[in-house]
């Protein structure tokens, strides 16, 4: 997983100073309404067979799923972040291989492969996602399931002249993205609750990471490319449909069964 600064969207690994508070601005990702159906989903297209999460970070959705049985490897270019999910328990039990997810091979005959949060936007340019598309495919057995949850650009929200959307307002964390609708680049900024310093007054930490925004059609697209094939696509891991008005989506695609 790799976060970006504003301006030259220069990539810095989220190092020893992002890894340790990346939970904590997260923290409404680990809820049991969100893990729950995410780990079901991932565990019934796992079956019997092993998973592979690319950008595994801090563990969130494998370490549930491993203590589902399911046999979990990882991905993840920051050493940094990968600590954090050792130091967890049952955290060094699950294989991590540190690399770039878009051209990382880790191995094959992968029963479901998967990519959390948005995360297939952390790749800034189309061919770094089209080229993780076709290295995954390269890894999964025949009928394997790769899964992307991400949002849908919410341009619409935009009227003219705006370049600003807010994504999450909560108590600990307040995010927004500005947006270039010519590149699909935006950059997402993060306000997150760290305590109080010495006087008792509230601080607050300030990160900044860069996406490239792609829409359903163009995954679609890239998983031709792959040779994979949709098989379902939902607004969110609770499967419920998919529509204009989804914020997001959940989507699956196969390979040959043979």
């Amino acid at each position: 997983m790799t976060a970006y600064a504003t301006g030259d969207l220069e990539p810095t690994s989220f190092d020893e100073r992002v890894a340790p508070t990346y939970d904590a601005g997260s923290a409404h990702m680990f809820g049991q309404d969100v893990l729950g159906p995410t780990v079901d989903l991932l565990q019934e297209l796992a079956g019997d067979g092993t998973a592979l999460e690319l950008a595994i970070g801090t563990g969130r959705v494998a370490l549930p799923l491993a203590e589902r049985g399911v046999e979990v490897h990882g991905i993840d270019a920051s050493e940094a972040m990968v600590a954090q999910l050792r130091g967890k328990p049952g955290g060094d039990r699950i294989p991590v291989t540190i690399g770039d997810m878009a051209t990382t091979a880790v191995g094959s005959g992968y029963a479901v492969a998967y990519l959390a949060y948005n995360t297939i936007t952390n790749l800034l340019t189309q061919d770094e996602q089209v080229q993780c598309f076709r290295t995954v495919a390269e890894q999964l057995a025949p009928g394997g399931a790769f899964v992307i949850e991400v949002f849908v650009p919410q341009l619409r929200r935009m009227p003219p002249g705006q370049t600003a959307v807010p994504f999450h307002v909560g108590r600990r964390h307040v995010g927004f993205d500005t947006v270039d609708v010519v590149s699909q680049l935006s950059v997402s900024h993060h306000y997150t609750q760290a305590g109080e310093d010495a006087a008792g007054r509230r601080v607050a930490t300030y990160a900044t990471s860069a996406h490239r925004y792609v829409w359903p059609s163009e995954l679609d697209l890239m998983a031709r490319l792959a040779g994979l094939r949709l098989r379902d696509r939902w607004a969110d891991w609770d499967r419920s449909p998919f529509t204009a008005d989804s914020a997001s989506h959940v989507s699956v695609w196969t390979t040959a069964a043979d």
